[in-house]
């Protein structure tokens, strides 16, 4: 069913027919570990565990590639307000263990 209106002296317009804007996704979000000469990596195993709910296994697989690699993926995607949290919350517990762990947000 079509519901046209009249423009005065014109045609009428369909409204059902205008252009749908499309709507994309939103976009999703790695939290990224970046490596340094200070923070231990059974520290960096604990927060995976915590935080992220790896098991011991796949955080050492993700500990290890962050030392090797200089930086990894902990964990996503995710929207971005989940990833802030997710970062926010990793900052605070190396902060109170009083460790410097870098942690961003990439877009995926």
């Amino acid at each position: 069913m079509s519901k046209k209106s009249k423009i005065s002296g014109g045609e009428g317009v369909d409204l059902l027919d205008k252009q749908k804007e499309k709507l994309k996704p939103p976009s999703k979000y790695n939290v990224v570990f970046w490596n340094d000469d200070y923070t231990p990596m059974d520290f960096v195993m604990v927060v995976l565990m915590d935080v992220f709910r790896k098991s011991p296994g796949v955080a050492f697989q993700i500990m290890m590639n962050v030392h090797e690699n200089g930086k990894g993926i902990a964990g996503g995607p995710y929207p971005k307000e989940i990833g802030e949290t997710k970062i926010k919350k990793v900052i605070q517990y190396a902060r109170t263990a009083g460790h410097p762990l870098k942690v961003t947000l990439e877009e995926n």
